[in-house]
């Protein structure tokens, strides 16, 4: 079986494209006698239909191949800087503390609060020296953690975005000094992906406490992440999510490679609007990564989400995404484009264009018609040898050379046992 699976990846490796050997084909709608770098959305349809990684999608120009690259806008994960925190101390009843900011602009900031079940307001004002008597307050925000009525725990302060080289902290609440045990500040992308919707549902089923939501997800196409659009009540929730993703069929028993397995991740979602002690508090996180699975079979994602004790959520929707993923090339004006994919024989190509691309400030954004069959298809010859094609006859030659090896073998020893000594 390896053998023969290097004999064919040698065959695709060899494999040229050709228009007649595409099973699919996208127009490329531009705006008019637009030229440049030119930028349109690959949708879900397109990775349900190509090879793995997109390694078959080829773009022309009337019969002449176009070199392209595709962009994902992949998520940038945001990254946080620990911060020493000075002068910790007590004011009066509150806690109080400065930070030596990083150079440069910054907006959220996250708290390292030890401690469980407590509710507290802190007030955040900057200034340019760390004993400077001018200072402008930025804002008093609300951090808690609800442990104890399972509605989780926020210590990010949404700061307006500041420059400030010093930031002095004051707490009231029942946080002590020593229950501050950090600071950092969060850099979040200027800029946040577009994501385009892979399937959605509102209709769910329940077992026991669980809601249980069903997709169908097509082969091979990306999900990154699961939005949840939750309705008017309960107000405020955190409610666990078990992810489950298992392709829809497995290879057949006689095949022998491994067959795919199921996948399974968790997260949580959380809603707080509500005010507590005098205190507002409005928290929201309604989106979970989901798992990084690739099938070459479509796949049923399961979300459950888990009520516990409570009543369960009224869900408006839930929403598999994908991160968008960008098909940019150099247009000239007036041309027509078409985007064709869906040859399994095809190695990805390798473009100057990909591996010099930069992204433009401003690229023409172009959008991709509707899916059609390629008219002009053929399916690829077979230029496999005859006894690649055929392996059962070669084995039927063997065992026909073996059995006939086998009676002259046992004529001669015949032979030689009837002559005299």
């Amino acid at each position: 079986m390896r053998w023969l699976a290097a004999m064919w990846l040698l065959l695709f490796a060899a494999a040229t494209p050709e228009i007649r050997y595409f099973q699919f084909e996208r127009s490329v709608a531009m705006p008019a006698q637009s030229a440049g770098q030119t930028c349109a959305a690959v949708d879900p349809a397109v990775f349900a239909h190509a090879s793995n990684g997109l390694a078959d999608l080829r773009l022309y120009q009337d019969a002449i191949e176009t070199p392209y690259v595709v962009r994902a806008a992949a998520p940038i994960a945001s990254t946080s800087h620990s911060l020493p925190v000075l002068n910790l101390g007590k004011s009066g009843s509150q806690t109080v503390f400065d930070a030596a900011m990083p150079a440069g602009s910054y907006t959220d900031l996250q708290l390292d609060i030890d401690g469980q079940n407590f509710l507290a307001t802190v007030t955040v004002a900057g200034s340019q020296t760390q004993t400077g008597a001018s200072r402008t307050k930025l804002g008093s925000f609300t951090i808690f953690d609800l442990t104890q009525q399972r509605l989780g725990r926020s210590t990010v302060l949404h700061l307006p975005q500041s420059d400030f080289r010093f930031l002095h902290f004051q707490i009231a609440g029942p946080i002590e000094p020593q229950n501050v045990t950090g600071l950092s500040v969060v850099e979040v992308p200027v800029t946040q992906p577009k994501y385009l919707a892979v399937a959605q549902t509102a209709t769910g089923t329940q077992k026991g406490r669980d809601s249980i939501f069903e997709f169908t997800v097509p082969a091979r196409t990306p999900v990154d992440r699961i939005v949840f659009a939750p309705g008017a009540q309960p107000s405020s929730f955190s409610r666990d999510v078990q992810v489950k993703v298992a392709p829809v069929a497995r290879p057949p028993a006689n095949d022998s490679t491994e067959p795919p397995q199921p996948f399974t991740t968790t997260g949580n979602i959380l809603r707080v609007h509500s005010t507590q002690d005098g205190h507002r508090i409005d928290e929201e996180h309604l989106a979970i990564d989901a798992p990084q699975v690739n099938y070459d079979n479509p796949a049923t994602w399961t979300v459950t989400i888990e009520n516990g004790d409570d009543a369960p959520i009224q869900i408006a929707s839930i929403q598999l995404e994908m991160t968008e993923h960008d098909l940019c090339f150099d247009a000239a004006a007036g041309a027509a484009y078409t985007l064709y994919y869906g040859d399994s024989a095809l190695a990805a190509p390798q473009y100057d264009y990909a591996a010099l691309f930069v992204p433009a400030a401003h690229a023409t954004a172009a959008q991709l018609g509707a899916e059609t069959a390629n008219p002009a298809y053929q399916p690829r010859p077979d230029l496999r040898p005859f006894t690649e094609k055929h392996p059962a006859l070669l084995w039927m030659a063997l065992i026909l050379v073996m059995v006939l090896l086998g009676a002259v073998a046992i004529r001669s020893v015949k032979a030689t046992q009837g002559k005299p000594s």
